[in-house]
């Protein structure tokens, strides 16, 4: 007790210095523990894009390949899946409920998302989260579209503003939209920080009806246009999907689908479970959050060595101080001991400080960096990851105020009290 006492007490001599020092370790520590957060954040929001989804069936590729563009809208399909197959999926007794997804229209540079009105019930994200709409509704009528909170705040629309989609997900290009049936703006989305935000849904049916004319890819049937009146009273039951998320009845089903789904003889499909591949897609383009990682320890080594330089260059004026404790009788390991708890106590002043400035700033602008990035930052108990980092920073503080401690450790008591000129 009487060597922390001294410790503090030395502290308190230098003040001024002693802060500059805590800062330093605070602003390191809060960097390398925020890194780890925006880490840990990142890899949950990736992994919690789509939740409550048992699996996604596409057409036969790659599991990261039917992810990437079923989920994120990146890249396109190698071939649509029958309707027939979908209704096939859904006749079996593990199904409990099937959300078809049909891509390939953008609306100025947005993906057109056909599905049904199902989608909007099924759909979870970040933990079983539902969608939300902040205004109107899902669609009712054939045209209607329903648009993500990235969409709408874009391109500033509203309710009842009206839309043209094009047909492919290229630039809209004369002959390549489909402006004879434009689309109403039913309802707006609420954020979510996913896919969703910056996509345009619209039924399956509508899918169906703006397409008739363009089985070739190049609308061939101007002589025989179809009016929307004639297009809401044809049969527009879908022919196919891009691909489909599935619900099961109960999660000890899932493999068994799985093997029936990708051993379906009528057509090659294949079925995929979103955790497994969101962690293989994580591990290929998760390599910079180590690289972050790195960045933030040398900015903590950089505060520590700043610390030691600090210990260091007091030494020269405390050297009167040190003789005077020897002299009383202070045994040379105390004074190891007094400069070893000087860097404990700069390091865990330090590391807290770091701690609650980082929990107390996140409080403050969570809201912000959700509406800014969708990145949702859930404030909880500090992780073993983020736990361990805070000891390792007091353990190497600690281990670098060795270094001055054994310089004080060594300087004798003749030393401590003879007159340099």
């Amino acid at each position: 007790m009487i060597i922390l006492r001294l410790a503090w007490q030395s502290i308190m001599n230098r003040k001024f210095t002693t802060i500059l020092t805590i800062l330093s370790i605070a602003v390191s520590a809060m960097l390398l523990l925020g890194v780890e957060k925006v880490r840990t954040s990142a890899r949950t929001s990736f992994i919690n894009t789509i939740s409550g989804t048992d699996l996604v069936v596409g057409a036969r590729t790659g599991g990261v390949q039917l992810l990437l563009y079923s989920v994120f809208h990146i890249g396109d399909a190698t071939a649509n899946v029958t309707w027939k197959t979908v209704e096939d999926i859904k006749k079996r007794d593990e199904v409990k409920w099937i959300v078809p997804i049909a891509l390939g229209d953008s609306h100025r540079g947005y993906r057109v998302v056909g599905t049904s009105s199902e989608y909007f019930k099924r759909f979870r994200y970040r933990r079983d989260i539902a969608l939300q709409f902040v205004e109107g509704q899902k669609f009712s009528d054939l045209f209607d579209a329903v648009l993500g909170a990235d969409v709408a705040r874009a391109l500033n629309y509203k309710i009842g503003d009206k839309i043209i989609l094009a047909h492919g997900t290229g630039p809209i290009s004369i002959g390549k939209d489909h402006g004879d049936t434009p689309f109403r703006v039913s309802g707006i989305l609420a954020s979510t920080g996913t896919p969703v935000d910056k996509a345009v849904h619209v039924s399956m049916e509508a899918i169906e009806a703006i397409h008739i004319g363009w089985e070739t890819g190049a609308y061939t049937g101007q002589d025989n246009k179809k009016s929307v009146d004639d297009l809401r009273n044809m049969d527009l039951s879908p022919k196919a999907v891009t691909a489909a998320y599935i619900g099961l009845k109960s999660r000890m089903s899932t493999f068994s689908l799985q093997r029936w789904i990708n051993t379906y003889p009528q057509e090659p499909i294949t079925a995929i479970l979103p955790g497994v591949v969101f962690g293989e897609l994580w591990l290929m383009i998760g390599n910079v959050e180590k690289v972050l990682l790195i960045v933030s320890a040398m900015v903590v080594f950089t505060a520590i060595l700043g610390m030691i330089i600090s210990i260091l260059a007091s030494l020269n004026e405390r050297r009167r101080e040190m003789a005077i404790l020897r002299s009383i009788g202070v045994k040379p390991i105390q004074v190891f001991a007094l400069f070893t708890a000087e860097a404990t106590t700069i390091a865990f002043l330090g590391v807290m400080i770091g701690f609650f400035g980082l929990y107390s700033i996140l409080f403050l602008i969570q809201p912000f960096i959700e509406n800014l990035t969708g990145l949702y930052m859930d404030i909880t108990l500090p992780g073993w990851n983020e736990i361990k980092f805070m000891v390792m920073i007091m353990g190497a503080a600690v281990l670098a105020g060795i270094i001055p401690a054994l310089r004080a450790y060594k300087t004798s008591l003749s030393d401590g009290l003879m007159i340099r000129g």
